[in-house]
């Protein structure tokens, strides 16, 4: 049986996690996210967040963003590479709808997908 949880193991948890990616990244760029990506050495993928204050001034948005895409990489998760991810959001975001939202990251998975496998 397919496991969905969000265990502590899936998560990009300190800087240096983060700065690997950063330093070395392949990108997956929208107007509203920007996903950041490379490959790691465990057998799952793991993601981290960057949601910063100056493009979503109440941390009400800024968790409701964030559920989001943990909620989005939890079910996808299955169905990427062995890579760490690190989501950034860009200003306008927090106008979004959650289904906006929803497509706009259903795209950038597959972009990272396929960038990240060819």
């Amino acid at each position: 049986m397919v496991n969905y949880s969000f265990s502590r193991e899936l998560r990009l948890l300190t800087p240096e996690d983060f700065q690997p990616v950063f330093k070395n990244a392949i990108p997956a760029v929208s107007p509203h996210l920007t996903l950041l990506a490379r490959k790691n050495t465990f057998d799952h993928p793991r993601i981290g967040m960057a949601i910063p204050k100056k493009h979503i001034k109440h941390a009400v948005g800024r968790n409701r963003i964030r559920r989001i895409v943990r909620d989005h990489f939890r079910l996808q998760q299955h169905e990427l590479p062995n890579i760490d991810i690190v989501v950034v959001a860009k200003a306008g975001i927090a106008d979004l709808s959650n289904q906006e939202l929803h497509k706009v990251l259903d795209k950038l998975w597959r972009k990272l997908v396929q960038r990240c496998n060819g």
